[in-house]
């Protein structure tokens, strides 16, 4: 997958059947069908707009741009009856493929096997695995998938046939025994490989495989081998000359991956490395630790800063900032590549530590000594050594340090720098010098320095990391090692310590370290062995940013995961949107918080923790202010309730939701942060919401948790996300069962009914309204009750009971105008309308569905005035082509964008 291709399934589907059928119109029936068979939800249809706009906003997410200043064109277009995705043959690796095929199949019927093998090679590197690996199937994609893994295996048996006339037999004999286990009913492949074995002289190992392949075919399908196989084997047998390879001209093969000059074992020639003292004809003066064992990726940074100190002239002052979070490993980078250029550097190469031993930043006046008496090297220390004193000033050791290093090819690192004020005098001390400069901060202000961040592991190098250090417990269990990387989050210090932690004690097992990380309250006691502590090396971080971030870090902890948007933020501080960035972006120079540019989105730049760091901030929001903790979270979750209910006025006005009496956030600006995107909204701060509804219930903040989870349903409900709406509504019911509010529970318990109806449950959503209905009713609320009336309806009408559907509907209208409420009269009206069209009285149906656009205009609902003029527009459409029949079993758009696909056959007129 790309940076732009959707993580959920279903958009994933969708976008898999649109490019397996590019340049082709796809109905709408066709892609509902791929993705929910025959039982697609009410949704469907809306649904699967919404999919189509979130692949259509990740299609143009190239650079941030919009698509008039790029000049990209929207690829995905509607076209009836459904979608078409515009894709250009060399954009799709689908096209490139078969065109690459053809190309290797007509190379091969004209004789050129070099340019068929080179051609079908090609076609089968575009393969990172089995066709549509990882997107669900429905009948569409898998038939597809069946043909393009068939194709794929046809090219590679083509391909084999060219290198077997090319005469790479003995190459190809490793690679077809792989494949003749993995495909063992092939018989194609076990004809190339008899031929490569008897090719290389291996008659026996030939019949063989023979032998196999046909003890195979008779065990799985109780069926002899082909008559090509046969006759192979007999041919082996009778030592068929037309068998061997014939030599042609001589050929150069070229092997892939390739060599350079140096040694094997990657040496440069004699070493001066460590910290040991060298005699008195030891040399330049190296003063390094030994470099890291198991050193593990990092190849890109490693290539740039090899680049870096090989490519100026010596009279330039180079300089390397390597900046990250604390525990990435920008020592061991360091000194992996003063190491390795250890040719580069004849006069020296020298590590000073920027901090004392108790964390606490040294002076550069002290920085400058420790230089100057590295590079004097042992052989000048002592009482003997007849060295002079070194002056006590700041600009009599830069004096010194300048004559020292003047002219000289000397590589320096200054290891740990705290800030700019810290660096700047000793590097303007050693003009000539290369310098590497570690930090945790990024040293922004430093002028003429290249810049290079390091961020964690990534997960292949993060695992390889660990099993190199963990030893056999660590190779022999990959799920454990995944879940080790996964809370140490790729943080190459943490994953050190997990790993010698799992060496020292032989008892353990990877599996019961991963166990002991699990919980994220006990994780960084879990990441401790002797002076190795993660906790201890984060907390320098933490105690380097002054007591104002050192809040914020504390209390952003608190955020919603996996990231907050900047207005997150705002409410969790407690102050204005300026100030907020400003701390934040504090903490992110400092790497205690990460950004995630997200261009195009409502928020372009959001905010996240590395996993370890938030478990830090937790555990210092616990010891040091643990009384801001609720109020934070309270103010979050009132902030979320705010943008929510916003957003759920445009994308459902008129829906039921539960007030909340508070105090104004007035930093909040719901204009500023929702606008008139409310769907984008609730996309990009959905798994927030879910978390915030949590952080609620698990504050006792009950009225809270059940405002924010029935704020959330209507975008739960558009968006088919049946799981969020569940788990969240669960939570809200028990906070209103805790807090004894009836109403609260009432308009919960009616939620859930919607959700029940969706998931075609309509006992219990009958049951669910039901006991809604009688709360609202103790309650007081006769327009709630009166909409629970028509909910039930819904559900009996879906259930083919289309009488008691029409009596509850009539039941439901009464109540509305007894009340005066014109959007649940409108509702009302809608369902005896679909009660008269189901029972074939279309004229009734009209009348019904005049009157509801009537109310919803009266309700000032825009969104109910348009349903039911289309509703009524497609029945007239239905009659006027003479089709009253099918007009009374058309699918049924039962609320608006809520289908009911497999309606009953038409009913009796009701009594």
């Amino acid at each position: 997958m790309t940076s732009r291709t959707p993580s959920a399934a279903k958009p994933r589907a969708v976008l898999a059947t649109l490019l397996v059928q590019s340049n082709t119109v796809v109905s709408t029936h066709t892609l509902i069908d791929e993705l929910w068979g025959a039982g697609p939800p009410r949704t469907a249809t809306t649904t699967l707009q919404v999919y189509v706009s979130q692949l259509r906003k990740a299609l143009l997410e190239d650079t941030g741009e919009s698509a008039t200043e790029t000049g990209t064109v929207q690829p995905l277009l509607t076209r009836p009856p459904g979608y078409l995705m515009r894709v250009a043959p060399e954009e799709l690796d689908l096209a490139v493929f078969e065109s690459l095929r053809a190309e290797g199949r007509a190379a091969y019927g004209r004789h050129e096997y070099e340019a068929a093998s080179q051609a079908l090679s090609r076609a089968l590197g575009l393969w990172t695995g089995s066709a549509l690996s990882g997107i669900p199937h429905g009948p569409s994609l898998e038939t597809s998938a069946i043909r393009l893994n068939e194709l794929r295996a046809e090219v590679l048996e083509q391909r084999i046939s060219a290198d077997l006339r090319l005469g790479l037999h003995q190459e190809l004999v490793g690679e077809l025994m792989a494949l003749a286990h993995e495909h063992p009913l092939r018989e194609t492949l076990h004809c190339h490989l008899m031929v490569a074995l008897y090719r290389s002289g291996r008659q026996s190992d030939a019949l063989r495989v023979y032998h196999q392949a046909r003890r195979s075919l008779v065990d799985e399908l109780g069926v002899e081998p082909g008559p090509v196989l046969s006759r192979l084997q007999e041919r082996i047998l009778a030592s068929d000359p037309s068998l061997t390879w014939h030599a042609e001209p001589e050929r150069r093969l070229v092997p892939v991956g390739g060599s350079d000059d140096r040694p094997a074992d990657g040496s440069t020639g004699g070493s001066r490395n460590g910290f040991a003292g060298h005699g008195r004809d030891a040399g330049p003066p190296v003063w390094l630790p030994p470099a890291v064992a198991e050193f593990t990726g990092r190849e890109d940074q490693l290539a740039f800063g090899e680049r870096l100190l090989a490519g100026d002239p010596p009279g330039r002052n180079k300089v390397l900032v390597l900046s990250g979070r604390a525990g990435a490993g920008k020592t061991a980078l360091a000194v992996r590549l003063a190491h390795d250029a250890n040719a580069l550097f004849p006069d020296g190469r020298v590590l000073v530590t920027l901090r004392d031993a108790d964390g606490r930043a040294v002076e550069p006046r002290t920085a400058m000594a420790t230089l100057l008496r590295r590079l004097r090297g042992p052989q000048t220390t002592g009482a003997d050594s007849g060295a002079e004193p070194l002056p006590s000033s700041e600009t009599e050791l830069a004096e010194l340090l300048h004559r020292r290093t003047e002219g000289r090819k000397m590589l320096v690192i200054l290891d740990d720098a705290v800030s700019e004020a810290q660096v700047r005098p000793v590097l303007s001390a050693v003009p000539d010098s290369t310098v590497i400069l570690t930090s945790r901060q990024v040293l922004g202000a430093l002028e003429s320095v290249r810049h290079l961040t390091l961020d964690v592991l990534s997960t292949r190098e993060a695992e390889a990391l660990l099993t190199a250090c963990g030893g056999r417990r660590m190779r022999d269990d990959p799920e454990a090692v995944g879940e080790i990387v996964r809370f140490c989050g790729r943080l190459p210090l943490a994953l050190r310590v997990a790993a010698a932690g799992l060496t020292a004690r032989p008892h353990w097992t990877a599996a019961g370290l991963a166990q002991r990380l699990r919980d994220e309250r006990t994780r960084l006691t879990a990441l401790t062995l002797g002076d190795l502590d993660v906790r201890r090396t984060l907390l320098t971080a933490y105690h380097d940013v002054d007591e104002e971030a050192r809040r914020a870090f504390r209390i952003l902890a608190l955020a919603a995961l996996p990231d907050f948007a900047p207005w997150s933020g705002t409410a969790l501080l407690a102050t204005d949107p300026v100030e907020a960035e400003r701390l934040t972006e504090e903490l992110v120079q400092a790497h205690l918080l990460e950004t995630r540019r997200r261009p195009g989105r409502l928020a372009p730049v959001r905010y996240r923790f590395h996993p370890l760091l938030r478990s830090l901030a937790l555990e210092v929001l616990a010891q040091e202010s643990p009384q801001e903790g609720p109020e934070a979270v309270e103010r979050l979750c009132r902030a979320f309730l705010i943008l929510a209910r916003h957003a759920d006025a445009q994308l459902a006005p008129g829906r039921e939701r539960l007030t909340y009496e508070a105090e104004p956030l007035p930093a909040i600006s719901p204009e500023e942060a929702v606008g008139n995107a409310p769907l984008r909204w609730f996309q990009e701060e959905s798994a927030g919401l879910s978390e915030a509804v949590r952080q609620a219930h698990a504050a006792g903040l009950w009225s809270l948790c059940c405002s924010l989870a029935s704020a959330t349903a209507g975008y739960y409900e558009a968006g088919a996300l049946w799981d969020e709406w569940q788990a969240t509504h669960d939570l809200a019911l028990d906070a209103a069962r805790q807090s004894g509010d009836v109403h609260a529970e009432a308009v919960i318990l009616r939620s859930l009914g919607d959700l029940a109806w969706q998931r075609h449950q309509t006992s219990l959503a009958i049951e669910r309204y039901r006991l809604a209905w009688r709360l609202f009713t103790r309650h007081g609320d006769r327009v709630a009750a009166g909409r629970c009336l028509s909910a039930e309806a819904d559900a009996l009408l879906a259930m083919g009971q289309v009488a008691r559907a029409g009596r509850a509907y009539a039941r439901a209208l009464s109540v509305s105008r007894l009340v005066s409420d014109a959007r649940s009269t409108a509702d009302s009206l809608r369902g005896l309308a679909l009660v008269a069209q189901r029972e074939g009285r279309h004229e009734d149906a009209l009348a019904r569905l005049e009157e509801c656009e009537s109310a919803a205009r009266s309700a000032g609902d825009h969104r109910w005035t348009e349903y039911a003029r289309r509703t009524a527009s497609a029945l007239r459409m239905a009659l006027a082509t003479g089709q009253s029949a099918a007009a009374s079993s058309i699918p049924l758009e039962v609320r608006p964008g809520v289908w009911l696909f497999h309606p009953s056959q038409p009913a009796q007129r009701a009594a």
